[in-house]
């Protein structure tokens, strides 16, 4: 059974149940506009990647597929929180498919993304890894993630989590992933073997995962990195307001204080609620800022966080904008 986050049951004077209300309320058009524009564009460009005997626009598809990767990755964000499609089995269904190419099992990932949210920013925050105590591992972790993520997510998802966290019921859907995921693998690679293009067909898969994989540590650390340790879900989570690039491609997931005070609302609804929250962010110093690549690159110079240097950090912070 999957159990509510306990950020689901947020404090309701940050907005008026009013608008709580009419956010939360789904809406299928946007999904119906996007999702197929997405997924054509993704074809376009494999097909690119494919055939072109240009190294440049081969390079381009690929950089442009593990962007869009991020755009399929934000959508089932939103199916783990059933606010994707009103009906909770479809939900399932894009989670379970959409994360075939990426050889990670969704329902490791919505268990871990709902503990994610109710433990944000403590000790029993699965994702917390950025938090420690500056040692070696720590720092391994740290930039081991920055590189290597995707081999790392394969790892935890598939095999770490599962044992540590999985009862009997759990273990059956990701089982059933497992197979599924196998036998798709099995019948592309038994493809691309019969007709001399196994290194081909690997390279136009793996590539954008990896692109994938580097853009999704850059966006996952600048979600929460530096902001207050273990003082609620507010301000233990950052808003990049990015540009509209990003907002659209990616789906709304920088406007990510709002998503963590209020999961159930959609991603087509988060910048409307990021507007009416704004009093209850300035009043309790949330942290918004503009750039990924800011706060990246912060984080890449600075590296892991233990919770006396992030204090230190913080205090820098505060006479800044007061």
């Amino acid at each position: 059974m999957i159990h509510t986050p306990q950020a689901s049951v947020p404090r309701r004077d940050y907005i008026s149940r009013e608008d709580l209300k009419r956010l939360r309320t789904s809406r299928i058009q946007p999904n119906l506009i996007k999702i197929p524009l997405f997924f054509g564009s993704m074809i376009f460009l494999a097909w690119l990647a494919w055939t072109t005997e240009s190294s440049l626009f081969k390079w381009s598809a690929y950089l442009a597929l593990g962007y869009l990767w991020m755009s399929m990755v934000t959508f089932m964000h939103d199916a783990t929180h059933n606010t994707l499609f009103e009906q909770p089995w479809k939900n399932w269904v894009f989670g379970i498919v959409s994360m075939i190419p990426l050889v990670a099992s969704f329902i490791s990932f919505k268990e871990d993304h709902m503990e994610h949210h109710r433990y944000n920013r403590s000790p029993k925050d699965p994702d917390a890894f950025t938090m420690g105590k500056r040692g070696v591992l720590d720092f391994v972790a740290f930039y081991g993630y920055i590189v290597a993520g995707a081999l790392l997510s394969f790892v935890h998802f598939n095999f770490i989590y599962p044992i540590q966290r999985f009862n009997a019921k759990k273990w059956a859907i990701h089982l059933f992933e497992t197979l599924l995921k196998i036998a798709c693998y099995w019948a592309l690679l038994a493809w691309a073997q019969k007709h001399g293009v196994l290194g081909k067909t690997l390279e136009a898969w793996l590539v954008p995962v990896y692109i994938f994989a580097v853009f999704n540590s850059i966006r996952f650390i600048a979600e929460h990195y530096e902001t207050p340790w273990n003082k609620g879900q507010l301000v233990g989570s950052r808003t990049v307001t990015s540009n509209r690039l990003h907002s659209f491609f990616w789906n709304n997931i920088n406007w990510h204080i709002g998503h963590h005070i209020y999961p159930t609302v959609p991603w087509y609804n988060l910048i409307e609620l990021h507007d009416l929250m704004k009093p209850a962010i300035a009043a309790e110093d949330a942290i918004v800022e503009k750039s990924y690549a800011g706060v990246f690159l912060r984080a890449l110079v600075r590296g892991p966080e233990s919770e006396q240097r992030l204090e230190g950090m913080l205090a820098k912070r505060r006479p800044a904008i007061a």
